[in-house]
């Protein structure tokens, strides 16, 4: 693939193993070492979040009129830098949650400019028949962080405590950020059309309307939300149903959860060769199909022996939404025209990651109302449900998704 993807990819899998890390650390440095409540660790959470909905559709028009390899470079060093904060205040014992709230909005707001700067820059770094390969290999190392990576981090905590674990992934975005510097991109960027009358809303609306017009790019964008809302409903369903009414123990969850991220590296793996064999679109389809009855079995997971359904539904749900997310993707990356990649990435982004926080809503008010099991089945249904947007259009998919 060539040694710019190479920096390209390395980087990738260093700053997804820092920031799984992180996803355990920042919490318990807030409740471990600040005492913090459960509304305090909430607005933690979200602070991380809002800045997907406050600027997502903004960033895309950044993305689109500069250069995009210097905004993940800095992207990554500033949230380096903003988590080396954490382990200097608590080593000089200054350590507060509104200090925690700034770096949590920090790691939000780099995360937004990064993710969609990141897909906007892969056609420019791969040529274009080899995106689901490249896209492949940048998931293969997304879903190994994720199995590995809380893991680490617990570790780390443990060992060293939660401001010292978090120094590993301020480490990692500089790592990142000094292998990115060195990727070598042809870009293709729209320059700033404000003096010709065009404001950034324009421009919003500009990825919207091709993400609205592009038959496979709308069903993906309903699917994805769907799938986000799913996964706030489970988030609530997996604890309540698992943990407080089946009494599985911390580390057998965690086992138990580990099963998507092994079907997605799975997924990852495959997908290359299963779009060369089928196809972009018979692909597309075929892993909608997948995901859509894959998570059945799993609403019968109860005591004893039926505790192993979950597992191994998930995992092929795992290697089905991995194809279907890769190859998704790589069509995207193909189909759009350089200059407006980033907008229809963010676009794109803000429809589906918008959706997570209301099925968060949903899920606690299921929960709330017909126990732990109606938010665990409703989440499932949800995530395989989704994907009928793509079954219930076959010939749309099949033409569109193979477009060159």
């Amino acid at each position: 693939m060539g040694s710019d993807f190479l920096r390209f990819a390395w980087a990738n899998g260093i700053t997804q193993m820092g920031t799984q890390i992180t996803v355990v650390a920042l919490p318990l440095a807030a409740a471990l070492g600040l005492d913090a409540g459960a509304f305090e660790l909430g607005l933690l959470s979200a602070a991380q979040m809002v800045a997907f909905l406050l600027v997502g559709l903004p960033a895309g028009v950044w993305v689109d009129r500069v250069r995009r390899r210097p905004i993940l470079v800095w992207s990554d060093a500033v949230r380096g830098v903003a988590l080396l904060t954490v382990p200097v205040a608590a080593w000089l014992d200054v350590l507060t949650m509104p200090h925690l709230y700034a770096v949590a909005l920090i790691l939000g707001l780099g995360a937004v400019f990064f993710d969609i700067a990141h897909m906007s820059l892969l056609p420019a770094v791969v040529p274009a028949d080899r995106l689901e390969r490249g896209n492949g290999v940048l998931e293969v190392t997304r879903s190994t962080s994720v199995l590995v990576g809380p893991g680490a981090g617990g570790w780390l905590t443990g060992v060293l405590t939660a401001p010292v674990a978090l120094l590993a992934d301020a480490v990692s975005y500089l790592l990142s950020a000094l292998l990115l510097s060195g990727v070598r991109a042809e870009e293709d960027v729209a320059r700033p059309r404000a003096a010709q009358g065009r404001g950034w809303r324009a421009e919003v609306a500009e990825g919207i309307r091709f993400v609205a017009g592009e038959p496979v790019l709308r069903r993906v964008a309903v699917t994805g939300a769907t799938v986000m809302a799913g996964n706030g409903v489970l988030s609530v369903g997996l604890v309540l149903y698992l943990v407080e009414e089946l009494k599985v123990g911390a580390a057998r969850y965690g086992l138990l959860l580990s099963g998507a991220a092994v079907g997605a590296v799975v997924g990852a793996a495959v997908t290359a060769r299963v779009t060369a064999r089928f196809g972009t679109g018979r692909a597309l389809y075929g892993a909608a199909v997948v995901a859509t009855a894959a998570l059945l079995p799993a609403l019968a997971t109860g005591p004893g022996w039926r505790l192993l359904l979950y597992p191994v539904s998930v995992s092929l749900f795992g290697v089905a939404s991995s194809v279907f997310g890769i190859t998704q993707v790589s069509h995207r990356q193909r189909v759009t025209p350089a200059p407006l990649l980033g907008r229809v990435n963010a676009s794109m982004r803000f429809l589906m990651w918008g959706a997570m926080p209301l099925g968060g809503l949903l899920g606690g008010a299921l929960a709330e109302w017909l126990g732990g099991y109606a938010a665990f089945a409703a989440g499932l249904m949800l995530l395989g449900l989704a994907h009928l947007a793509v079954v219930a259009a076959p010939r749309v998919v099949m033409r569109a998704a193979t477009t060159p």
